[in-house]
């Protein structure tokens, strides 16, 4: 099987699996042979889903700390895309019929005022966070449709192809005098129902929230691409995924940044 068939064919089943509610898997045949191959997948499977819900209109970072980075043996964290009509702001109320796993994060959430070009690379944190807009605290919606049992490494490059189970993103007021935050320290915290449920600080996403949009910048001008003005960009979650049901409602806090909310029916 040709490298072209291969991407084309795992591009399609993610699809259909994401189509008809499955948990991804990808059987041995299709399995990307590393990330290169995972993101080719994943552009071809995105492909698909931009039929349905928009464009580009942002990305996501994950594995954005060191512990997580071990656990699967890489050195650096992963992106995915998040497309437009999955761009939410708060208040918002998700229905979780719709997904298969529904969870949420708790993220620091970019606007970009102007642009990151391929032809500016290589950035930094000082250059990128020239291009910023706006932050704002936000959800990472993910439907963690991972298949049980697999081999870490299988299931971590499985859910590369995937998009890293993004569905989404609701975002809080948008803070456009953030210049002067200390965001390495900055406290941010989950509840769902009232109950504290996860926290932690800015210092936990690569050692400052906006080292990840260096990373993304440098890695889409590897890839041939760049960023634009008014995308929004998540970070990486200060706190691990939280499962959520019908009936909770969960309250997100980032110190300087706000909050947000979101119910589940």
């Amino acid at each position: 099987m040709s490298v072209n068939v291969k991407i084309q064919q795992a591009g399609d089943t993610l699809a259909s699996q994401f189509r008809t509610k499955q948990l991804y898997c990808l059987d041995e045949r299709l399995l990307p042979v590393d990330l290169d191959e995972a993101y080719l997948i994943q552009k071809e499977f995105q492909r698909h889903v931009a039929e349905e819900q928009g464009p580009i209109a942002g990305y996501k970072l994950a594995y954005t700390t060191k512990a997580l980075q071990q656990t699967v043996g890489v050195s650096d964290p992963v992106l995915g895309v998040m497309l437009e009509d999955n761009i939410y702001h708060s208040p918002k109320t998700l229905t979780a019929a719709n997904y298969v796993q529904l969870a949420l994060e708790c993220e620091v959430c970019v606007r970009l005022g102007a642009d990151l070009p391929l032809t500016g690379a290589p950035y930094d944190r000082g250059r990128v966070s020239e291009a910023v807009d706006s932050l704002s605290t936000a959800f990472e919606v993910v439907d963690i449709r991972r298949t049980p049992g697999v081999d870490p490494m299988v299931g971590f490059i499985t859910g590369v192809a995937a998009n890293i189970f993004n569905a989404g993103v609701v975002m809080g007021e948008q803070v456009t005098n953030w210049r002067n935050l200390d965001l390495q320290a900055t406290y941010g915290s989950i509840t769902i129902n009232g109950e504290l449920v996860g926290d932690g600080h800015g210092s936990d996403v690569m050692g400052h929230p906006l080292e990840p949009l260096a990373w993304l910048a440098n890695k889409l001008a590897e890839q041939g691409s760049g960023l634009s003005a008014g995308m929004v960009i998540i970070t990486g979650s200060i706190v691990s995924p939280k499962p959520v049901k019908p009936g909770d409602t969960a309250s997100i806090m980032i110190e300087g940044l706000g909050g947000a909310e979101v119910d589940i029916i």
